[in-house]
């Protein structure tokens, strides 16, 4: 059996009980190191086996070839395991095989960063990844423009890296020049739930000049949200 779990965005603190269970039950525990270490102390007497960026293939592979051996593996995920996670490759590389696949929904870093900021996701909103390295520029561009023009709340995953440091100001200009105001209301979260925890709660203009890297999620609100008692709200259409 492979469980592909997410494990929320802060590890242990945000984990449902599906997802615990499944890691109790499971002989060996796969992932990312980064996210490993998020919970590596809270499951003693497990197998871990830790991967760096990138060997997200080797991961999947490994897994089935465990549980062809009759071990119950967890492949897990920062987040929910099926939004930018392993959930996808994992049943394209276990398909034809046999082998039983169970993804278990995890809490996002979208959720869990709008709880932080307020609530800018009551009304309609996408989630979008600046990273380019499976998907063509081209295409998050015109995923950008198709969002501004239906004024969808807009939550960025991936915004920026060491090798893609510009991607995330790109974006907030190809926002502006495709309708969005330098003044609607934006916001970030870095690490949330973790150590360092920092929001900050500003403008589609101030934040392309914000320290934005790969632990933030960026909430850009549609033409409705506003601050009030330093909270993002999109409020959702109630006559108050």
């Amino acid at each position: 059996m492979i469980y592909v779990i997410g494990i929320g965005p802060r590890g242990i603190d945000e984990i449902t009980p599906k997802a615990l269970k499944a890691l109790n039950d499971c002989d060996i525990i796969s992932g990312y190191s980064r996210y490993i270490e998020l919970i590596r102390s809270h499951f003693p007497g497990k197998i871990f086996m830790s991967y760096s960026m990138r060997e997200e293939l080797k991961r999947c592979n490994d897994a089935l070839a465990l549980s062809r051996e009759h071990k119950n593996v967890a492949l897990i995920s920062s987040g929910d395991a099926g939004v930018y996670g392993m959930a996808g490759l994992m049943l394209e590389v276990a398909s034809g095989s046999g082998e039983d696949v169970q993804i278990i929904s995890g809490i996002t870093a979208a959720n869990s960063c709008a709880s932080i900021l307020g609530a800018p996701l009551m009304n309609d909103y996408v989630t979008i990844s600046l990273s380019d390295l499976l998907t063509d520029w081209s295409i998050i561009e015109r995923r950008l423009i198709c969002a501004c023009e239906g004024d969808f709340v807009i939550c960025i995953y991936n915004p920026a890296s060491n090798h893609r440091p510009d991607n995330f100001r790109r974006a907030c200009k190809i926002l502006i020049h495709h309708g969005k105001s330098e003044s609607t209301i934006a916001g970030y979260v870095r690490n949330a739930g973790r150590e360092g925890e920092f929001s900050r709660i500003t403008t589609l203009g101030e934040i392309m000049n914000e320290d934005i890297d790969m632990l933030c999620t960026v909430i850009i609100g549609n033409s409705k949200t506003y601050v009030s008692n330093g909270k993002m709200i999109t409020p959702r259409g109630y006559k108050l």
